[in-house]
């Protein structure tokens, strides 16, 4: 979550003393990020599901 948070505050969020997001007053980004950005990233590094195996049904008699 503090990592999240962290990403917000220099890359999404308008500081309002410079009238930019912190990550672009350094030149890091060049645009105001949005949280469907944010969270692209964040799927974008999920592992991908796996193919499932068998259904094995277990005996419980």
């Amino acid at each position: 979550m503090i990592s999240l948070y962290t990403v917000w505050y220099n890359y999404a969020r308008i500081n309002g003393a410079v009238k930019m997001a912190p990550a672009m007053a350094a030149g890091i980004s060049d645009r105001l990020w949005s949280m469907e950005d944010i969270v692209k990233l964040i799927d974008d590094a999920a592992p991908k599901p796996g193919p499932r195996g068998q259904y094995k049904r277990h005996n419980t008699e």
